[in-house]
């Protein structure tokens, strides 16, 4: 009889052609279990979705209540479906209020996707920018706004009218014109090796936005829903989005994506024509229900009010002469070292020992750190020791 492993390589997609081939039976809270009973400390949270932590039991519970009730009726947009109904509001309970009208999708690429039409259909213009480095998603239109030409030449053409600027460049702001339709940011640069922006960078930014009647969307799809140290990343430089994007985290280990606007800017999907943007499985029962039990235990739970010093924890922490830089904001940390190849070595010891982490697209030569937020200190100690015995034993081979 074939093996799982076997069957995976004979039947399953790869995206690598060296997939790690790790099988796990069971996670919980930071945890992965294999089918040999090993435990593996999780500090990518699935790459920024499990932020409280793995089968969390209240979005369990919420799953199971959602099941039992109903799960696919309708495609979004038709039905009133409690479960949307009660997240949406919850949601726009938690942000600015021009930020109070969410359509609900199956993932971050499709949130791109999303209001990248609803930008054009709503300002009547094309040009859409994007930065340098950016990471939006992998579907055709979303990966027409990512920052690096190395993965997205083999599939060109792409779409037209997209103009590219340096993330935290002033002077690239010119670009911006009463041309652009949108401009797409993500608030912290993930794939980019987590890049953060000051504030006069966003502050530029968004009177640039305003005063070419270009929409501003922040994409928050990894840095939301806690990861930064507060609920939302656009919080830390005193900002507001025309236009929010979340997936990942949101859902608590669910799949799902939203893209949130004003009324007055979303009315302009459901005109001329109708039906602008439409999903069969976006806003499932089932994952609304486990994104408002995410959103309900993050804030019953004050999780995020720890973030930002066990982010510095693992600053104080992570010192050694092989790694040349640890940078970011609350729990989304990259460290730095020389090359791909040293990264690579550390993060395949430190997996063998029982700690996961991984590596970014646009930035090969940094550790991705980025722990569901429930991580407690004596957990962020054992993962940094495991981290620094596999640099010393790497780096002095």
């Amino acid at each position: 009889m074939l093996t799982q492993r076997q069957l995976f390589l004979q039947h399953n997609a790869q995206t690598t052609l060296e997939p790690l081939l790790l099988e796990f039976n069971k996670a919980s809270g930071m945890y992965l279990y294999d089918t040999e009973g090993k435990k593996y400390m999780d500090l990518i949270a699935g790459i920024g979705v499990s932020n409280v932590g793995h089968c969390h039991p209240a979005v369990v519970e919420a799953v199971k209540n959602q099941a039992e009730s109903y799960m696919h009726i309708m495609v979004y947009g038709e039905f009133v479906q409690s479960p949307q109904v009660n997240f949406a509001k919850a949601l726009a309970d938690v942000l600015p209020s021009n930020l109070n009208c969410t359509y609900f999708v199956n993932s971050g690429a499709e949130a791109v996707e999303g209001a990248m039409k609803l930008a054009k259909r709503y300002t009547q213009r094309t040009e859409i920018i994007s930065c340098n480095n950016s990471y939006h998603g992998s579907t055709q239109g979303a990966l027409s706004l990512m920052g690096n030409e190395e993965f997205k030449q083999a599939y060109r053409p792409l779409l037209p009218h997209i103009k590219f600027i340096e993330y935290n460049s002033l002077p690239d702001l010119d670009l911006i014109t009463t041309n652009t339709a949108a401009v797409f940011v993500e608030t912290i640069q993930g794939e980019a090796g987590i890049r953060v922006a000051n504030k006069a960078y966003f502050k530029a930014l968004r009177e640039k936005c305003t005063a070419t009647g270009t929409l501003l969307v922040l994409d928050e799809i990894q840095c939301g829903f806690g990861r930064t140290g507060k609920l939302f990343g656009f919080q830390h430089f005193d900002i507001v989005p025309d236009i929010l994007l979340l997936a990942k985290g949101i859902g608590g280990g669910m799949p799902i994506g939203a893209f949130i606007t004003s009324k007055e800017i979303m009315i302009a999907l459901a005109t001329n024509p109708i039906l602008g943007h439409i999903t069969t499985f976006g806003g499932h029962p089932v994952s609304c229900a486990a994104g408002l039990a995410t959103l309900q235990t993050i804030v019953n739970e004050n999780i995020v009010d720890g973030v930002t010093e066990k982010g510095e924890l693992f600053k104080k922490l992570l010192v050694h002469p092989a790694i040349k830089e640890v940078r970011g904001k609350g729990l989304m940390i990259a460290i730095e070292f020389e090359n791909f190849e040293t990264n690579k070595k550390i993060i395949d010891a430190c997996i063998a020992d029982g700690v996961i982490s991984d590596w970014f697209l646009h930035c090969s030569n940094s550790m991705r750190v980025a722990p569901p937020l429930i991580i407690s200190n004596e957990e962020i100690e054992y993962a940094c020791s495991v981290i620094l015995k596999n640099v010393e034993l790497v780096t002095k081979a």
